[in-house]
């Protein structure tokens, strides 16, 4: 059952050298839509004083979540959970960070709002939420292969798409979350960061 992505081999690297600065010495990390479930043990073992609690909608996924798990046999990776952004409540009621990996472009914009809405239930007051994946960026120029991803997405699903940072960042802000930081990430991706207010 176990799954691979090409995508996920090459983005980890870079995306490890970024959360090592973002994510807390120790704690729970939630991860929503883990897929096939690389990047949750690739971070566990970078992060033996993290618990990594990776969570898919697909039951598909989880499959594939579970199988890295059992291969890798590390104990600080914990069981898939099924969730979808758009439940409400879901199934974990705390955690000290939220990564969410390639997830806002491929899912309605539904899946973007109930992020939004659930990271601010669980995370802590300063807790960060960070996102990795391709997004239009107003004032800046748009290279051609997200305008072509963009395209495809929407050719595959018309509820899919590239979505502006901007509308992003106002459905953050209008659940408690501020807009910390964006950081130039390989392949015209980027890492948006986002903070519970109050810490």
């Amino acid at each position: 059952m176990k799954q691979h992505a090409p995508s996920a081999e090459r983005n980890r690297e870079p995306l490890l050298a970024v959360l090592r600065e973002l994510l807390p010495s120790q704690g729970t990390v939630l991860e929503l839509a883990s897929g096939t479930g690389q990047h949750a043990v690739f971070f566990a073992r970078a992060f033996p004083r993290l618990t990594w609690q990776p969570t898919d909608a697909d039951a598909l996924a989880r499959s594939s979540i579970d199988a890295w798990r059992r291969e890798e046999g590390l104990p600080n990776v914990r069981e898939p959970l099924a969730l979808d952004a758009r439940a409400s409540p879901w199934p974990v009621e705390s955690a000290d960070a939220l990564v969410c990996i390639n997830m806002i472009h491929i899912s309605p914009w539904e899946s973007c709002q109930g992020l939004m809405r659930g990271a601010a239930r669980v995370l802590p007051p300063g807790g960060p939420l960070i996102l990795y994946g391709a997004y239009f960026i107003e004032g800046r120029p748009t290279a051609p292969s997200n305008l072509a991803f963009d395209a495809s997405l929407r050719e595959r699903n018309p509820a899919w798409g590239v979505r502006e940072l901007g509308a992003v960042t106002a459905e953050a802000r209008a659940h408690g979350l501020e807009l910390d930081r964006v950081i130039d990430m390989p392949s015209n991706n980027f890492t948006v960061v986002f903070r519970k207010r109050g810490g």
